[in-house]
C-alpha cells in the first residue's frame, strides 16, 4: 500500500526564517503549494518529525539476545540492522532494516512542489524492512533520515513520498510473521551538500545517537 496523500515539507534556512509546502497528487500530477503566515509562528501543517503515526521504541525484548543494533552504530549501504520498532500504541517488535541505495533525484522531480521546491535536490534512500520479532506489525510505515556527510542534518523535513519515484510503502497485511519482509523508500532533499547518510533516529535511545548507514 503506498501513501498517495498530501506531501508536506519544512524548510528552515535560518534559525528565524522558514516555510511550509503542501502538494497533493489526485493521480494527474497535479500540485498545489501554501506558504505558513510567518516564520515566527508555526505552520498547523507542517509536523515536527517525519513519521507522526510510527513511534519506534528503545524496547528490545522481542528481539533475539544481542542482535539489536546499539545506539550510534555506523553501518555500510548494503548492511542489515535490527531495530526495535513500536507502530501507535499497541503494535511493538523488532525489524531488520537493510539499506540499498541512497540515490540522488533529479531537481526536475521536485516540480509538483512548485516555485518553492527550486533549488532543492531529492534523494531517495531506499530500503528492505524485515520482521525479525514475529509479531504483527502489518500496516506499520517506518522512514529513514537523510543526512549530509558526517551526519549534518540537511534542514529539510519531508512527509510522503514522490509517486513513481520514491513510494513509501507501508508493511502488508500478511508482515506478522519472522521472516516476512517488504521493500519501500524514504524521501528525502537538500538544497546545499549532496546526502550521504540514511538515518533511524526514532525512540528515546535513538533520538540521540541514531544508527547510520554511509555510502
Amino acid at each position: 500500500m503506498t501513501y498517495k496523500g498530501r506531501i508536506v515539507f519544512a524548510v528552515a534556512l535560518t534559525t528565524t526564517l522558514g516555510f511550509g509546502l503542501t502538494a497533493c497528487n489526485d493521480g494527474d500530477d497535479s500540485a498545489s503549494a501554501q506558504e505558513s503566515p510567518s516564520a515566527s509562528a508555526p505552520a498547523p501543517s507542517a509536523p515536527s518529525s517525519e513519521s507522526p503515526s510510527a513511534e519506534p521504541s528503545d524496547d528490545a525484548s522481542a528481539a533475539p539476545s544481542g542482535a539489536v543494533a546499539a545506539p550510534g552504530t555506523k553501518f555500510k549501504v548494503g548492511d542489515r540492522a535490527v531495530v526495535p520498532f513500536k507502530y501507535g500504541t499497541s503494535k511493538k517488535g523488532t525489524v531488520a532494516v537493510t539499506v540499498t541505495a541512497i540515490e540522488k533525484g533529479a531537481e526536475a522531480d521536485m516540480a509538483p512542489f512548485g516555485d518553492k521546491a527550486k533549488g532543492m535536490t531529492p534523494y531517495y534512500i531506499r530500503m528492505k524492512v524485515e520482521n525479525v520479532g514475529g509479531t504483527d506489525l502489518s500496516y506499520s510505515s517506518l522512514r529513514l533520515r537523510g543526512k549530509l556527510d558526517g551526519g549534518a542534518p540537511t534542514g529539510v523535513i519531508l512527509i510522503g513520498d514522490l509517486p513513481g519515484k520514491c513510494d513509501n510503502e507501508t508493511a502488508p497485511r500478511d508482515f506478522t510473521t519472522k521472516g516476512a519482509s517488504y521493500e519501500t523508500c524514504s524521501l528525502s532533499a537538500t538544497k546545499t551538500d549532496p546526502i550521504t547518510v540514511a538515518s533511524f533516529e526514532e525512540g528515546d535511545a535513538y533520538s540521540d545517537s541514531p544508527v547510520l548507514w554511509t555510502n
